[in-house]
């Protein structure tokens, strides 16, 4: 099962806000699709930072660096991407092509010995728990609290909300949290995140008035995810800080580890790597008894991660991510309200929609 050919293009996709469907959304993905000497082929993804540089990284550089090695080879795959392309580990366009390449392969390797990607990762179970990213920073107030309820009623048991970017501080933050917390009560979990967004001070002033919410993490609250900032928060605060969704490789990661920084990690294996890194992220996650939950969306391919994995933890439905992989893999997504099951075909088992992708290509 050599590598052939890998193939990469930009896409856009317009999704309708929930609930206020008259107002859309703009996201955008590089889809990788890798194809063997003998005809398999095999899909992956990353996410909409620097689009162009990602596609043409793998096409002009990662391609003919790995073309004839066998896709099973991850680990001689990446050490070669590495040493040749990367060896001061810069993070950025680099890392996300490797993402989408890793995600490809294993796929790949799935579909040829009939095994899910959770399968070939440890087969701990066929499904995960989830949670349900609703608050989009978009919705005013009202909305809010409507989508809130829409989704709890829908059975999701956990909830989480963008704060750091309403026009009225974390002070407006605070009121948002608070209505939100009435709406769905007191017996669901409610998280926050920042998106990197919010300077320490901030940061520590919400938390501090927060705290009466019971906020299950607050994820990423501080700019650059600097290790020191959010050790610092930590341990001025009663809410639990959880962090790593777009770390580049496992060396960032580690630092997040080392400086006590963080309560719950979030590796995303459409960002760190693929597969083949962010499973090392979870064995240490797992050593250092520090809890999994991804953040980042993308839950069609992070679904086989944490379900793979023993200590795989609940999986994102990022309703603007899990939006677009049903729509570009339509039919594919098995969700009872609390948890998502893998799909039993081999690889990742599901299948694009070739219209949808010629559809929301974008040229450069």
């Amino acid at each position: 099962m050599k590598i052939a050919s890998i193939a990469a293009s930009v896409h856009r996709v317009q999704v309708p806000m929930p609930l206020v469907e008259t107002r859309k959304t703009g996201w955008g993905f590089v889809f990788c699709e890798v194809t063997t000497e003998d005809g398999n082929a095999g899909f992956g993804l990353t996410g909409k930072m620097l689009p162009f540089a990602v596609a043409d990284t793998l096409e002009r550089e990662i391609a003919p660096l790995v073309r004839g090695m066998d896709v099973r080879d991850t680990e001689a795959i990446h050490h070669i991407v590495w040493r040749r392309l990367n060896m001061r580990c810069q993070t950025g366009a680099i890392v996300h092509a490797l993402a989408a390449l890793d995600i490809a392969l294993w796929d790949i390797h799935g579909k040829a010995v009939g095994r899910t990607v959770a399968q070939l990762l440890g087969g701990f179970r066929d499904r995960a728990d989830t949670y349900c990213t609703f608050g989009l920073s978009e919705y005013r107030e009202d909305e809010l609290v409507a989508a809130a309820r829409h989704f709890a009623d829908q059975g999701h048991e956990a909830l989480k909300m963008v704060v750091g970017v309403a026009k009225g501080g974390w002070r407006e933050d605070l009121r948002r949290l608070r209505a939100v917390r009435d709406a769905i009560g007191p017996d669901r979990a409610l998280m926050m995140d920042a998106n990197y967004c919010m300077n320490t001070f901030d940061a520590r002033l919400l938390c501090q008035a927060a705290e009466e919410l019971d906020i299950a993490f607050f994820e990423e609250p501080v700019h650059q995810n600097d290790a020191r900032a959010l050790a610092d928060l930590r341990r001025n605060t009663r809410i639990p800080i959880a962090a790593g969704q777009m770390e580049g490789h496992r060396w960032r990661y580690r630092e997040l580890i080392e400086h006590h920084a963080v309560d719950v990690i979030q590796p995303n294996c459409c960002y760190g790597g693929g597969f083949t890194d962010t499973r090392k992220v979870c064995h240490a996650a797992q050593m250092f008894n520090l809890p999994l939950a991804i953040g980042g969306g993308w839950p069609t391919f992070n679904l086989h991660l944490m379900a793979g994995l023993m200590n795989g933890g609940p999986v994102e439905l990022h309703m603007v991510t899990a939006a677009v992989c049903d729509l570009l893999f339509p039919g594919s997504s098995e969700f009872d309200g609390t948890t998502m099951k893998v799909p039993p075909a081999g690889g990742l088992g599901v299948s694009p929609d070739r219209a949808f992708l010629k559809e929301t290509r974008v040229e450069a």
